[in-house]
This record gives structure tokens, sequence and C-alpha cells, in this order.
């Protein structure tokens, strides 16, 4: 072969080689599946993971991705965190318009830096370098490529290809490499129908997808956590901040907790253990006990966050929570378990996921998980949660920010995964009792006592603290369907002993009732309507899933204006299906008062996505009743 012909091939090569770089660049290159229900495209998604040691760790990521609108800039995510044990080695980040031509070049020094923690934060070494960028057109494309090293092991960043919905991903990779006398564990989730490679070696591990379309969020579904593909990794042997751990199971994680972050932390001074003694002297068993500390604590102390070094999962110690009065959750928790102690009462330390989507520790799969603590009291019958960040909150009462989910609970024995409390459909209840008068002209004037528990009582007592202006306006965004409100009065009441939010509200509305002509349509239901429906969605892609069940029970008196009499009155109403029930009961007391009884239940549970039809014409139902009207004809003179 002659010189000229190799000069050939390697122009062709090149050039080859150089329309497949720029198709990852260019947006007119993405295939048409790709585009469907997607704001941005992930072009390329390699990350590579380097476990030197114990102690040692680098971690290189490249991602390239396509932004096709203005709600796609969201999943550009071209930022990093570091702190004192994260030592970034490259950063960069370039942009090109949609033909795939390069128009900004971003190096490390150019991107923002900041501190990584809000204004609620006490002091943090945490930080992080973000891009700052203002699309001029769409689509465009961005390449973020950075590397890292970092004496902490304990997180082994995991394969997640899909972070997030309107999002899909062409090509996405995952490798990690590891010294041979090392463990890794893994842990596949979601992986089931869709397109993995996946090669295993004494060393090494690796993934790679393509072609993932983007996923539309739909009502009533899982979380996207719970849905998404993804790989957890763990190295048996780890360091965090300095401090080993050799783990296998959650037995081995919450023993490692116990005596590597917390043994030792629960001093207190001589001064606030005679206190304490002092303040459960009287008190005759252990929950009463239990409950003057706790509200010592909730007087005594309030949270801020603090996220230096270890101090980010080992708490500060009691005796210094104590001094200061604050402290995190970290702190908070382990102040409250060593306050218990002095009692003799028995607490362990407990680690979650906190947050309204009920995120599980994974009950198989032992590794750094968690990003929220609190107390777990054992007790003869059943274990009491307490959430020791809450200034407000009754004692033992966790509301949906950290319910019905697995946790690991630490013990000085070892660890042990237990679910928190799951509020019944029966406990998160609202009970109404109304009266209302229904003038001639049309006007209503309401009186209307609600007692709301479990759920219902966590979604209402922030409001305690509300001023009277901000209450009016919540007051009447709640009846929004009821015009021309004004509050006479509002009363509420935090019953911290029943865990019950009593509401006591009267109020005038002018042109409640429609009038026309000789007759009247009053809509009974004022006072709790069912407003929300759910979405359709002509090819369901999800699973229905209610996450909490609840129960209304009202009982309103209704009084008609003298000068009308009643036409025609809507018929009882009895539905009950595997969603819950709804039933409606309408007595006629007098020619003038009527007596509006209604109940409606829905019940928690995950169902087949074939169901959600059915739900959704359930709560078009509901809502369609909770519209009846009764119609009154003016008596002739």
């Amino acid at each position: 072969m002659n010189v000229k012909s190799i000069a050939i091939i390697f122009i062709l090569f090149s050039s080859t080689y150089l329309f497949s770089q720029e198709n990852l660049y260019s947006s007119a290159s993405i295939p048409e599946n790709l585009t469907q229900n997607a704001n941005a495209v992930v072009r390329l998604h390699q990350v590579n993971v380097s476990l030197n040691a114990i102690n040692n760790m680098d971690v290189s990521e490249k991602r390239i991705i396509t932004v096709l609108n203005k709600q796609g800039n969201e999943n550009i995510n071209a930022y990093l965190h570091y702190d004192n044990n994260v030592k970034i080695k490259e950063l960069e980040v370039r942009v090109f318009n949609q033909l795939g031509n390069e128009i900004i070049k971003v190096k490390k020094s150019d991107f923002k830096d900041v501190s990584a923690v809000d204004g609620g934060t006490l002091y943090s070494d945490s930080r992080v370098k973000y891009l700052e960028y203002t699309p001029i057109s769409y689509p465009y494309t961005v390449e973020f490529n950075y590397s890292l090293n970092t004496s902490n092991t304990a997180f082994i960043v995991p394969f997640m290809p899909i972070d997030g919905y309107f999002l899909s991903v062409q090509n996405s990779s995952y490798t990690i490499n590891f010294l041979s006398d090392l463990t890794i564990r893994t842990k596949e989730i979601n992986l089931e129908g869709i397109d993995v490679t996946k090669e295993e070696l004494s060393n090494k591990i690796s993934y790679s997808v393509k072609n993932l379309e983007a996923m539309k969020p739909e009502d009533y579904s899982p979380t996207l956590v719970d849905m998404s593909p993804k790989v957890l990794f763990a190295s048996k042997k780890f360091t965090l901040e300095g401090v080993p751990g050799e783990v296998e199971n959650w037995y081995d994680f919450g023993k490692w907790i116990y005596d590597d972050l917390l043994k030792g932390t629960n001093d207190l001074s001589a001064e606030t253990v005679s206190y304490i003694q002092n303040l459960v002297k009287d008190e005759k068993n252990n929950i009463d006990k239990a409950k003057k500390i706790y509200q010592y604590v909730q007087d005594k102390s309030r949270y801020i966050s603090v996220q230096v070094g270890i101090g980010g999962w080992k708490p500060f110690n009691a005796s210094e929570v104590d001094r200061l009065s604050y402290g995190d959750c970290k702190g908070l928790t382990n102040y409250t378990m060593s306050l218990l102690k002095v009692a003799n009462i028995e607490s362990n330390y407990t680690v979650l996921y906190a947050g309204e989507n009920q995120r599980n520790m994974d009950p198989y799969f032992a590794s750094m998980q968690g990003n929220h603590a609190i107390l777990s009291i054992p007790t003869e019958n059943d274990t009491l949660w307490l959430e020791c960040t809450n200034q407000k909150v009754p004692f033992a009462f966790i509301g949906d920010f950290t319910d019905d989910r697995d946790v690991l609970v630490v013990t000085p024995e070892g660890g042990k995964i237990q679910r928190t409390k799951k509020y019944t459909t029966e406990e998160n209840s609202q009970d109404l009792k109304g009266h209302y008068t229904v003038s001639s002209t049309g006007d209503i004037h309401v009186k209307v006592n609600v007692s709301s528990k479990g759920i219902q009582y966590d979604n209402k007592y922030v409001y305690e603290t509300q001023t009277k202006r901000d209450l009016d306006t919540y007051y009447k965004n709640r009846w929004d369907y009821v015009n021309g409100i004004t509050i006479n009065n509002m009363q509420i009441t935090n019953d911290k002993d029943r865990v019950a939010f009593i509401e006591d509200i009267s109020f005038v509305a002018s042109n409640y009732s429609k009038i026309a002509g000789d007759r009247m349509l009053i809509t009974l239901n004022a006072l709790n309507r069912q407003t929300e429906i759910p979405n359709r969605y002509r090819d369901r892609k999800f699973p229905l899933k209610i996450k909490r069940g609840f129960k209304d029970v009202d009982e309103v008196e209704i009084v008609l204006p003298s000068d009308y009499k009643i036409e025609a009155m809507p018929n009882n109403v009895s539905i009950v299906n595997k969603f819950g029930s709804y039933h409606i009961e309408i007595e006629k007391k007098d020619d003038y008062t009527l007596l509006y009884k209604r109940q409606f239940i829905v019940n928690d549970g995950e169902f087949p996505k074939e169901d959600y039809e059915a739900f959704r014409e359930f709560n078009m139902e509901v809502s369609k009743q909770d519209n009846t009207k009764v119609v009154l004809i003016k008596n002739q003179p």
C-alpha cells in the first residue's frame, strides 16, 4: 500500500471520527424517539470510579446533554460539590449551538463558587462550583467534564442514568475499578425491560445502557427514585472523614455508627443531670418522663445545621448542645437520647430518609444512606418515634416527614431495619360540624368547627403561628369556591395532648345561592368539597399509588329562608369500592331545616395502572355529588 492510499484511509477515518463526535453536539442527530416528551437529551454520560484504597478514590465524569427548550435547563447539572476531603482536579464546560459549533468554554477558575448550604447552617466546609450560563437560543448542547479525588469512600456514586422526568438518555455508562483485595457489593434496581450491558471482572465492574426514552410524571404514581433504573455500590471496607469501617449488613453498619460515631458523645454536666432527675422525679412512668424531657428539649433548643467534616455525620457532644442550646438533627437527637438516659429510659439513634415521599432505607443493601436522624423509644407494645428538630410537634408525632418507611435503628449491639409509624386511614381524620343560614337574598352566615388528626393534623398545625392576616387569606383560599367571603371570627387550638387541631370559624358570604326568577338553588356542601380531579392519561405508564388514606366526616345543619319552600331535594348517595367510600345523607328536620351528612374515605395502597381510570372516575363522581343542589321555590302570597 502506497503513502497516498494510507493518507486517504487516514483522512476517511478522521472524518468518520469527527463526524461521530460532532453528532453528539448537533441536535439534528438525536433519534426521533428520544425527543418525544423530552426537554433534554443526555447524548453521552460516562462515570468512572477508581477505588485506589479504602481511603482514596478518584471519580471522573463526562456528560454531554442537549437542551431542547427552556424547561430543560434544569437538567444541565453542571455543578460539583467539594470540601476539605474532596479535591477537584479538573473541571470544564463547553457549550455548543444546535449545529454543534462550540460557542463558549468555561474553565475551572470561571465557575461560580459558593457555599453549598443555606442560611440555616451555622457553619460548613461544603462548597459548590456551578456553571452560570444563560442560553440565547434552543436547542444547545453542554459538555460537562470533571475529575476529583477524595479520602471518603463510604459513598460510591451509583449508576443512575435517569435522574429526572422529561429527560431521555442516548448513551450512559459506568465503570468502577478497585483493588483485588477490596470487596465491592452491588444492588441492581429496576433494570428489567431496558437494554443493559454488564461486564464483571475480578477488579472491575461496568454497566452501560442506550436509548432510554423520557418519562413523564403521572398523578398518584410511585416516586421517580422508586421507578428509575439504578445500580448501588458499596465497599466492604471504607473510610469516612478518617474513620475506617467494615460493613456487610445493617447489623454491622449500626454497630459501626454506634462505636465510631456515637460512643462518648452523651456526656452531660453534673448540673444538667441533676436538673433532669429533678424534672422527672414526680412522674410515675417512663412515657410521662419522656414527655417531660421532650418538652424540655423543645423549649430549650433550636435547630441549626452543622456540616463540617465528620460533623456532617457524627453528632456534637450532648454537653456542647446543652451549652449552646442548638444543634442539627444528629446533635439534637443525640442530646435528647442522652437526657433520656439520665432518667433510665432506653432510646435509640435512628437514621432515615426524611421527606413527604416515604423513601426507604434499602433493607437488603447496607450502605451509607439517609439524610436525617430521629429518635426511637422501644416500649412493651410499640415503638415511639421522636422528631427532635421541631419545637411545635407533639410528643411521639412524626407526621408525613418521617412516617411509614424503613429506617435504620442504631443500638449498642448493632443496627436493625424497622418501619416507622403508619397513620391509618381512620387516624387521618377530619370531623366537621357546621351550621349555616341562608338569607332570602342568597347570602349565607356560617359557623363551623373542624377537628383534624393524624396526617390531616400534620397539614394544619403550622397555622397556629400564622398572623390573622395570613389566616384570613388561608381560609378564603381553602373555600375558594365560595365567593365574597368575609371572615368574622377565627379561633384555632393546637391540642398537643390529643394531637388534634381545632378550628372554630365563622364567616359571611354574599350571593352564595343562585336565584333565577322564583327559584333559588343552593349547593348543600358549602364547607368541604372535593375540587381536585386527577389528570387523565390515555396511556397510563405507572401504577396507581395512594400514599396516605384519610377519612372526612361532615355534619352540617342548614337553615333555609322562610319565604321559600323546598321544591326538589337530591337523593342520598352511597358509593363503595376498593379505593374507599362516599356517603351522603340529607335529613329534613322541618320545612326550613336540613341536616347534611357526608362521609368520604380514601384508602391508601398501590394498585395496577389499569385501575387508575376507575380511581379518577370515583373522584369525579365525588366532586359531582359535592355540587348537588336543593331547589327552593318562593312562597306564593
